[in-house]
C-alpha cells in the first residue's frame, strides 16, 4: 500500500534544497527532450517507410531496384512481387503485407507516435513552466539573502 504523496510549497525551501529540485527538474527535462527527439526520429522513419511503399509500382516488376537494409545501406535486388512488401513489425519480426496494408500499418504507427508526441510536448511545457517558477523563487531568495547580509 503506497502512502499519499505530500506536497511541499517550493517557496518554503532554502536555496540548497531549491538547487536540488532544480537539478532534478533539469534531469527530467533532459530525459523528456531526448525521448521527444527519439519519437520524432521514429515518426520520420515510419513516414519514410510509407513513402517507400507508395513508390512501388506494378510496372516495375522484374526491374532491378535498390533495397534498403538500413537508412544508409542499400543492396540491389529484383522486384518480383510489386503487390506485396515485407514489413518489420518490431523486434525483428517480418511480415508480408499488401502495399495498402503496409501503408495502413505505417500510418497507424505515425498517428500513435503523433499522439505520444503531443502528450510529451504538454509534459515538457509544464516542466519548463515549473523550472521558470523555481528559478524566479531562487532569484528572489538569493536577493533576499544578499539584502540581509548588507543590513
Amino acid at each position: 500500500m503506497s502512502q499519499p504523496q505530500q506536497q511541499i510549497n517550493v517557496a518554503d525551501l532554502d536555496l540548497n534544497q531549491l538547487s536540488d529540485v532544480r537539478r532534478q527538474l533539469e534531469e527530467e527535462l533532459s530525459h523528456l527532450s531526448d525521448s521527444f527527439t527519439q519519437l520524432k526520429q521514429a515518426q520520420s522513419k515510419f513516414k519514410a517507410c510509407m513513402d517507400n511503399v507508395s513508390e512501388i509500382k506494378p510496372q516495375n516488376k522484374g526491374n532491378t531496384i535498390l533495397v534498403p537494409l538500413t537508412n544508409s545501406l542499400y543492396v540491389p535486388g529484383k522486384l518480383s512481387d510489386p503487390d506485396h512488401v515485407i514489413v518489420d513489425i518490431g523486434t525483428g519480426y517480418l511480415v508480408q503485407k499488401t502495399r495498402a496494408q503496409a501503408v495502413k500499418f505505417y500510418s497507424a504507427k505515425v498517428d500513435y507516435i503523433r499522439s505520444n508526441l503531443e502528450t510529451l510536448e504538454e509534459t515538457l511545457l509544464r516542466k519548463r513552466e515549473n523550472m521558470n517558477y523555481l528559478m524566479s523563487i531562487m532569484q528572489s531568495k538569493a536577493q533576499a539573502q544578499s539584502q540581509a547580509k548588507k543590513s
